[in-house]
């Protein structure tokens, strides 16, 4: 039986909230720790469907993975097989990152294309542009890549895209990188966050990069490696989600652990609609209700721009602003799915992609819907806490991939949502 869940709306939400430890950097970091024998202790992962297939992952390779309390993960590959399960690979977008971490360890890998989310094409052509100027052989076949690593040698590598530049790309590239003879310099590197902490890990397993935070990055190859310990940073994502939850339902939040800097562009746009939303130098981030807020225009950018991820959460909140507001894609132009789910809860929302004109004053009712996607379930949740009567989402195994116990948060702070059976 698949679950759904019950969510009534028209509740205030206020209280306070722990953010998770970050998703999107949990997956390079994990991948990461294949590159030395040694053991590494990292903290932080958050407890969610993908990470545990990642945590399957690994151990199919042969890495020892030992969980030690909730949200710590030992892990020790003494030994580790070049050839990843296809059906494992493909449960997960972020298993592309073992691309990189296996032709950094053994020098070459069988892997086939990644799964994920249905949110548009998401090619991986800068990942093999980037492995190839550094010497790596590359054969495709049946959406299955083999992956010769045998004579890498450093040079500089651009990736720089149609769309911007490429978090998992460079995450990968800087793994091969490190294997290869010499000095490589990538340009056009991506600079999230995500990006930033798993450099930091690296340089604790002993590896040396520069230009860490900036967009062009020096990696010295054939430096050995060793485990270490670290906590990876807390997740932007669960923050900017949660914060939408307080502005859609006129409530106020405390939100705590993120890091400063992480999100001051959706912070200046919020403020530009008139939320009232300050962060302090411990990193609490205070919502409050402000009234009803302003329509904008959005456009999403890769980082330090308006982050893709949390497009469809602004997008529920922007139902209820007093005017209209405008919504570009610019990284993935068929991330609007979820709007027909939208409409159905009576959202007046037109499409025309990469764009879509989202009406403001829009009532919403309790409806069935179904999630398409991680971002989408979000912000259909976030719908019903502000819908008149009872909302039934489906499809909340998307949820489940990137929100760490998002309903029993939510909960704490005055919503009412069930898990039923369909």
């Amino acid at each position: 039986m698949m679950n759904i869940a019950r969510i009534v709306g028209g509740g205030r939400l206020s209280g306070s909230v722990n953010i998770s430890g970050s998703k999107n950097a949990s997956f390079p970091v994990m991948a990461a720790s294949l590159l030395t024998e040694e053991a590494c202790l990292i903290h932080n992962i958050p407890r969610l469907s993908d990470t545990d297939t990642m945590v399957e992952i690994l151990r199919s390779l042969g890495a020892e993975v030992v969980r030690i309390g909730e949200h710590s993960l030992k892990i020790q590959a003494s030994r580790v097989m070049s050839e990843v399960p296809a059906p494992l690979m493909r449960k997960i977008r972020g298993s592309i990152c073992l691309m990189g971490a296996l032709v950094g360890r053994l020098g070459k890998a069988t892997i086939a294309v990644p799964g994920g989310c249905s949110i548009g094409d998401r090619p991986i052509d800068l990942h093999i542009k980037g492995f190839r100027a550094l010497g790596c052989i590359i054969e495709e076949k049946d959406d299955i890549l083999k992956l010769d690593g045998s004579n890498l040698r450093g040079t500089t590598v651009c990736l720089r895209g149609a769309r911007g530049s490429t978090m998992t790309g460079t995450v990968n590239v800087i793994m091969v990188a490190l294997r290869a003879d010499g000095e490589t310099t990538i340009e056009s590197a991506a600079i999230e966050p995500e990006v930033t902490d798993f450099c930091r890990y690296l340089t604790q397993m002993g590896a040396k990069i520069d230009g860490i935070g900036t967009s062009t990055l020096k990696i010295v190859g054939k430096v050995p490696l060793h485990g270490c310990e670290y906590a990876i940073i807390k997740d932007r994502l669960e923050a900017g989600t949660f914060i939408c939850a307080g502005l859609i339902t006129g409530g106020s939040m405390d939100l705590h652990g993120l890091q400063c800097g992480f999100l001051d562009v959706f912070f200046d746009k919020l403020r530009e609609m008139g939320a009232d939303v300050s962060q302090s130098l411990d990193g609490t981030i205070r919502v409050r209700s402000s009234g009803q807020l302003a329509g904008t225009m959005v456009n999403t950018q890769p980082y330090p721009g308006f982050p893709t991820d949390l497009q469809a959460q602004i997008c529920a909140l922007l139902t209820q602003s007093r005017n209209d507001s405008v919504i570009t894609e610019e990284i993935y132009p068929g991330r609007f799915l979820y709007t027909s789910e939208l409409q159905k809860m009576g959202a007046k929302i037109d499409v025309a992609s990469p764009c879509a004109h989202v009406h403001g004053n829009s009532k919403l009712s309790g409806a069935r819907v179904e999630a398409t996607d991680l971002r989408a379930s979000a912000a259909l949740y976030l719908a019903g806490l502000c819908a008149q009567g009872e909302t039934f989402v489906g499809g909340v195994h998307h949820l489940d991939r990137g929100y760490e116990n998002f309903e029993a948060k939510l909960c704490s702070l005055g919503a009412q949502i069930e898990r039923m059976e369909a």
